[in-house]
């Protein structure tokens, strides 16, 4: 890989919801990247100074609802997408950016890791990148660096890994309402259910996250599976915009299990709920010589996602062309 460049990389922000709105406010405070435009296609937004929707100070940029409206002539622009999670709906913003000449890395967490549900997709994707000759890259937090591209790395230090366990709980109390109503705070069992088996509920990217793990660590995983299940309230639960009643479900809790030859070999299991005990980030590996690495109270998602994709611009710039994942990028920044 190439040096990044020395100066400031121009990015530009697509999606300004609760996320994209964090990416623009961490780009705003980097010294290696200068916010060169911002894009939404939402009525009540199109128009605006961007510091009136950041609520804050921001250089002289309006949002437009066009990728090319808010590149202009500028060379070199990254693209910071923050619109969705499933793949399939993002495709057009993905290709029409690439179509431009401009790097991408976004949150969408099927794109982390998308050889697994979407192959033909993901090929599309990385032939669009290397014919336009940048690359685009799925990243975040959670797909993205707590539960595989920090298990890899702590893998390295590791010989032949027999199994790994990586545990992540989350006190949904602590997150946005938005959060908390993703994971069914306040459902019904019944409701619940009804939410996932719909693919409304529950979180996006797990397998994604379990298929690098597997891939970082030197396993062949053959199958995955995966399960979610509710969380229960013990006890009325008190959680900011709204209270948790008792025997209602209080969040979710959703495994991962990657399998080689019918074997464990990959164990991942996320718990987001309202009075969640002991949130942390554990990572388990099992091998010479064994190793548990811990972080209390975890990463904290919504702002390290969006340091993520800003740190994650001008490595881009330097990057191979391609559909890449976190685990070809540099360690460090």
């Amino acid at each position: 890989m190439a040096r990044a460049p020395a100066g400031p990389v121009p990015v530009v922000v697509m999606g300004l919801g609760f996320i994209g709105q964090e990416i623009a406010k961490a780009a705003l405070s980097s010294p290696e990247v200068e916010l060169i435009g911002a894009v939404d296609t939402h009525a009540a937004l199109v128009g605006r100074p961007l510091g009136d929707v950041l609520g804050g100070p921001a250089p002289r940029v309006k949002v437009v609802d066009s990728l090319e409206k808010a590149v202009g002539r500028r060379k070199g622009a990254v693209l910071l997408h923050a619109t969705g999670s499933r793949l399939p709906q993002v495709m057009e913003q993905l290709l029409a950016a690439l179509k431009l000449g401009l790097p991408v890395v976004s949150t969408c967490e099927e794109l982390a890791f998308p050889y697994l549900k979407y192959p033909e997709l993901a090929d599309k994707l990385d032939e669009a990148a290397q014919r336009a000759e940048v690359s685009i890259l799925g990243a975040g937090v959670n797909p993205g660096f707590v539960l595989d591209r920090l298990v890899a790395t702590a893998g390295l230090v590791c010989g032949p890994v027999r199994r790994a366990t990586v545990t992540r709980v989350v006190d949904a109390r602590t997150r946005r309402e938005a959060l908390q109503r993703k994971v069914g705070a306040g459902l019904t069992e019944e409701e619940f259910f009804e939410l996932v088996d719909g693919e409304q509920l529950g979180h996006v990217g797990l397998v994604e996250s379990a298929a690098l793990a597997a891939l970082g660590l030197g396993l062949d995983c053959d199958d995955y599976e995966e399960e979610v299940a509710p969380v229960f309230a013990e006890e009325d639960i008190l959680g900011g915009a709204f209270t948790v009643k008792k025997g209602r479900v209080a969040g979710m809790f959703q495994s991962v299990v990657g399998l080689e030859d019918g074997q464990e070999r990959v164990r991942l299991e996320l718990t987001i709920a309202m009075g969640a005990d002991e949130p942390k980030d554990r990572i388990e590996i099992d091998a010479e010589p064994r190793l548990v690495l811990e972080i209390p109270g975890g990463v904290a998602g919504d702002r390290a996602t969006a340091n993520v994709l800003v740190n994650a611009a001008p490595r881009l710039t330097a990057a191979e062309a391609g559909l890449l994942t976190v685990l070809e990028l540099p360690a460090g920044r």
